[in-house]
């Protein structure tokens, strides 16, 4: 059988320190993913992805209610730390939460995005794939100069410039990965189908978050091992373990 040959190329991840003063208890899970084969449709992952909305709607939480959730609330304030409006920018995770809430379902994209929506739900923080493949070297969560280049989900020819001080996830090419936090994934990263190289991410920002991006963390590893994959070690960083390397042999991390 043919196998695909081994990326050498490593990512090392950092959140920048300027980053963790503003918001001191963020959390960043991340699981390195090597190689795997993004389908259309899993039918375990679809089924998860269902649960999650049909435990969402019979909790009947309305918009304020979302807003409430210790998770959700936590991340409204760090919105609010780095100078971002969190009722016009909602984080990721608030939503998908306000979506489902109020009745409606999740689209089906694919059997990353479907498992990192689930886990999403169910954790209440934000969870997304990225795919990687042409990301090599340096990743960093960090506040934006104003002069990176960031190409919209779906419009990679409209090009945007992220305003200065916004987080985003910017690599060594001065490309932006996101738009405020965790608001908006970029074009270059979005998770197709086929083979890919990927990264998962889990954030928090709330009193006790690293447990909760933890276990999300092992849902995902359990997720994608059923999938077919073969996902790195998790490594998990905040504001004691600012750095560590990824998709390297083996996973490390380093306090900076």
């Amino acid at each position: 059988m043919e196998t695909t040959p081994a990326d050498p190329r490593t990512v090392t991840v950092t959140v920048d320190a300027r980053l963790s003063e503003r918001v001191p208890g963020y959390v960043l899970g991340l699981i390195a993913v090597p190689h795997i084969d993004v389908v259309r449709d899993a039918p375990a992952v679809v089924a998860q992805l269902t649960a999650a909305e049909d435990r969402l709607h019979t909790a009947q939480l309305t918009k304020a209610d979302v807003s409430a959730l210790p998770s959700i609330a936590a991340w409204r304030d760090a919105y609010r730390a780095v100078d971002v409006n969190p009722n016009r920018f909602p984080c990721a995770a608030e939503s998908v939460l306000r979506r489902v809430a109020k009745g409606d379902r999740l689209p089906r994209i694919n059997s990353l995005v479907d498992l990192c929506n689930a886990v999403s739900l169910d954790s209440r923080l934000p969870v997304a794939s990225c795919d990687v493949g042409d990301v090599e070297g340096e990743l960093e969560v960090r506040l934006a100069h104003g002069d990176e280049t960031y190409l919209p989900l779906g419009a990679p020819d409209a090009p945007e410039c992220p305003e200065p001080g916004e987080v985003v996830y910017a690599d060594g090419r001065g490309r932006a990965h996101s738009r405020r936090w965790n608001w908006r994934q970029g074009d270059v990263v979005k998770t197709d189908l086929g083979p890919r190289r990927l990264l998962l991410t889990v954030e928090s920002a709330h009193d006790g978050g690293r447990a909760d991006v933890e276990e999300a963390l092992r849902r995902l590893v359990d997720g994608l091992v059923a999938l077919g994959g073969e996902p790195g070690k998790p490594l998990v960083l905040d504001r004691s373990t600012s750095s560590g390397e990824l998709f390297g042999a083996p996973s490390a991390a380093t306090a900076r």
